[in-house]
């Protein structure tokens, strides 16, 4: 693939969650772009992982006063705090009637209310410091479970579209020095496809109902998050960016018993 300058050589870019699944595919291309890439999450990287090496905080995101001492942590070190990508979240699998009032209220709080704290202390430092030119960018990970039906992980499919609502609403207070966009995810191929989709097998007829045929790598993920944050996108506030294989394919295709199905 033909490598395109982002602009982000020298950006300070804070990824959450970024050192597993899909926030280490996104950490790999900031990285890769030529940005100073910092994670979080509440555990490091696995010994021999290729994101281990990045700086690290150990942090939970759902309280304030972590978040704004990490803040100013990475803005004593570095001097500034450029890019926010808010990918900490996920929900294990849970029907809504079995599961207890406290298990939805840990999952919207971890999806929905961490991202907006996060958001407000990378606004803070964002618009009152950065070298005396004071801007950023927040990119929201997002998904499609918070724009179709999401059984079993409804409190998450909830907070994701609390999260498409966040963005739009702080996108427009905090314009124009602070962008804030979302890119909503389809399934992603991680190394946690088998537990999410069955063995190889499953893995496959996931890929077979997507109109690319296959699901996203972490890598897509990181290329659109990195393409938000960077110059190219110096317009884009408030958006949506899809990052789904064409999302699904009907059901009623595959159901139908007609010759020429479209």
């Amino acid at each position: 693939m033909t490598n395109i300058d982002l602009g982000l050589a020298g950006k300070v870019v804070l990824v959450t969650g970024g050192v597993r699944g899909v926030g280490a595919g996104i950490s790999r291309v900031f990285r890769d772009a030529g940005a100073v890439v910092v994670t979080c999450a509440r555990r490091p990287a696995d010994e021999g992982s290729d994101v281990a090496d990045l700086e690290f905080h150990s942090a939970d995101l759902r309280d304030p006063e972590a978040v704004r001492e990490m803040i100013d942590a990475i803005v004593a070190t570095h001097g500034r705090l450029d890019v926010v990508v808010n990918n900490a979240g996920g929900a294990p699998f849970a029907l809504a009637a079995d599961a207890s009032a406290n298990f939805h209220s840990k999952i919207v709080a971890l999806n929905l209310l961490s991202a907006l704290t996060v958001s407000q202390e990378a606004h803070r430092a964002m618009t009152t410091g950065n070298g005396g030119e004071p801007g950023g960018v927040i990119v929201n990970i997002s998904s499609v479970s918070g724009h179709r039906p999401s059984p079993g992980t409804a409190s998450y499919g909830a907070a994701k579209a609390g999260i498409d609502s966040l963005t739009q609403s702080l996108a427009v207070e905090w314009a124009p020095a602070v962008r804030v966009n979302s890119v909503v995810v389809g399934p992603v191929k991680t190394e946690l496809a088998d537990l999410h989709y069955g063995d190889a097998e499953g893995v496959a007829a996931v890929d077979a109902t997507i109109p690319m045929g296959r699901m996203a790598e972490p890598a897509d993920v990181g290329r659109a998050a990195a393409f938000l944050a960077s110059p190219l996108a110096a317009y884009i506030t408030g958006a949506q960016l899809l990052v789904h294989g064409g999302g699904e394919k009907p059901a009623f295709l595959s159901a139908s018993t007609a010759e020429n199905k479209h």
